[in-house]
């Protein structure tokens, strides 16, 4: 047995950190394959010459420019499916700061799962072409710029998906974190890695400025973060999850060290989830970068935020049959980030931007459901049943909110999918992709049968059950009962009327996708990855409303839920 630390590398804890040596073998194989060759080795004083594989004349197999892509690919899946094995294992703890459980497994996969629906768009987003040719002086100036752009995009193929495994080993790293500075690092790790992907077409200007505002913002957010953890540990003298409760619970009032540090907290993890008003950044983040990495971030990056508010504010700072110090104000957060949300929306004409302050809408829900999580007024059972509906929406939102961006991405091929204009009469260009995009749009509304609908009434339910029972049963009318119930049943009242209102702006984009006349019948590219990518989430948001698929995904969710609140 070898151990490096903490960590003994038996083959128990191999076989539950899977996931991870998997990715890490990915990212091995993307830096070194492309750069096997013939190179030689002579032994001194010999004319043997042994070959050394790295070096020399490259293979013209690993040489091709789409085996990155490739990896990439088999990395997440081989990732995705022994992370969705290990679901049902029993928890173990690794090294002392890790712990692997049903919980932590759930979120791997969510991620994982994400990660690999971007890598698949990536295919065509990023193409890699074999027939790269280099520019010539008697070339025209298009054909000049086209022949540097695909060479541009043959080079970065081993930058983008290194990146993009780093941002998968941070964020299936970060779900098993049981100390806070490990939950942290990992979170960073990721973070850091979405900045420069924003940023990566760099030829594009809105890229780079997207990708500087958000790496200013997001590296502000992080400072105050990590101030608020050495609060925390002044006042604990440790960073360890269990013993922070435990410190929590035990204290005598409120220290002002505790109390600041999970104040800057909650700022630094508003900023990953994008709250209001922690949100700016987002929609020029969003709508500056390449779509699949929008639509990461909108689902992936969003959930890690959740996790972490999972972790900080539910786990360490909730008190048994007490009221949260932070609840009253996260339930303000809750209603201005879900109403700036959708009123931004609104008034937005780019598709992408409309889909961003969407997902700031969608945090405000979630927001809310976790406000009553600290309330006070919910038991065990009732935490459970919120924290579930949470989850569970953040898993779905990978399907149709990604789902949403993929389709941009094909709009992108052709170099359009930024103004609202360039949907106009999808449906005669391509009727299954429009379709497929109105069926993602209803499903972010929260349109019955679909998923998008059964997560916010699983949400709404669990808000009003627990809120509802505190109305006087002697009230003689309806106003009298609503004076008499606990403020946090209009935060289910908020998330009916908001979704409501984001109705307006989710059908105007089936409107003009059906009803606007085309600017062009040319058909969409054939892209058969990225079409397959957005048909799986097409049908996935259907099945997982209705039927025994959604019935066994709440049942996974329930489940890890279960073993989190009694951690």
């Amino acid at each position: 047995m070898n151990s490096i630390g903490q960590l003994s590398l038996d083959s128990d804890t191999a076989s539950s950190m899977m996931p991870e040596l998997i990715l890490i073998l990915g990212l091995i194989a993307i830096v070194l394959v492309p750069n096997l060759g013939d190179a030689k080795f002579r032994l001194p004083l010999t004319s043997i010459r042994v070959p050394v594989l790295l070096g020399g004349s490259r293979f013209d197999m690993t040489n091709d420019p789409r085996m990155p892509n490739r990896i990439s690919n088999l990395t997440f899946s081989l990732a995705l499916l022994s992370s969705l094995l290990l679901i049902s294992e029993s928890p173990r703890e690794v090294g002392g700061i890790l712990m692997v459980d049903g919980f932590s497994r759930l979120f791997s996969t969510m991620f994982l799962g994400a990660l690999l629906l971007v890598s698949i768009a990536t295919t065509h987003r990023l193409p890699a072409k074999t027939n790269a040719q280099v520019p010539k002086e008697s070339d025209s100036e298009n054909v000049f710029d086209r022949k540097i752009s695909i060479l541009m995009d043959n080079r970065r193929q081993v930058d983008f998906y290194i990146l993009l495994i780093m941002v998968g080993l941070g964020m299936t790293m970060m779900t098993m974190a049981t100390n806070l500075f490990m939950l942290i690092v990992c979170i960073e790790l990721a973070s850091l890695s979405t900045y420069v992907l924003v940023a990566f077409h760099k030829e594009d200007a809105t890229g780079g400025e997207a990708g500087a505002k958000y790496f200013i913002v997001g590296s502000v957010a992080s400072a105050i973060g990590i101030y608020g953890m050495s609060l925390l540990y002044l006042w604990s003298g440790s960073l360890d999850l269990d013993i922070l409760r435990q410190n929590w619970l035990s204290m005598d009032g409120v220290d002002p060290f505790a109390a600041f540090g999970i104040g800057m907290m909650l700022v630094a993890f508003g900023f990953k989830v994008s709250a209001a008003p922690f949100h700016l950044a987002a929609p020029d983040a969003y709508s500056g970068a390449a779509s699949p990495v929008s639509g990461l971030l909108a689902t992936a990056s969003k959930a890690m935020g959740f996790l972490a508010l999972f972790r900080v504010l539910v786990m360490i700072t909730v008190p048994e049959g007490s009221e949260a110090i932070w609840m009253i104000t996260l339930s303000i957060f809750a209603i201005v980030t879900m109403t700036w949300g959708n009123l931004a929306a609104l008034t937005s004409v780019n598709p992408k931007r409309i889909l961003a302050y969407s997902s700031v809408a969608h945090a405000g829900y979630m927001l809310a459901a976790i406000a009553v999580v600290g309330s006070g007024i919910s038991g065990t059972g009732q935490s459970s049943i919120i924290l579930t509906a949470v989850s569970f929406h953040l898993f779905v939102l990978v399907l149709f909110k990604l789902g949403a961006f993929l389709v941009l991405a094909l709009l992108e091929t052709e170099g359009k999918g930024h103004e609202i204009e360039h949907l106009h009469g999808l449906g005669r260009r391509d009727p299954l992709i429009a379709g497929s995009m109105f069926l993602f749009v209803l499903s972010l509304a929260g349109v019955p049968p679909l998923s998008g609908f059964l997560s916010k009434l699983l949400m709404i339910n669990g808000i009003v059950s627990t809120s509802a029972s505190t109305g006087s049963s002697s009230s003689a009318d309806v106003i009298s009962w609503a004076e008499s119930v606990d403020p946090l049943f209009w935060l289910a009242a908020a998330i009916v009327l908001n979704s409501a209102l984001s109705l307006f702006y989710y059908l105007r984009i089936g409107l003009v996708m059906f009803f606007e006349e085309p600017s062009t019948e040319k058909p969409l590219k054939a892209a058969p990855s990225l079409r397959m990518a957005i048909f799986a989430c097409a049908l996935l948001t259907v099945l997982c409303g209705v039927g025994p698929v959604s019935e066994w995904l709440l049942d996974m969710v329930s489940t890890a839920i279960g073993s989190f609140m009694h951690q």
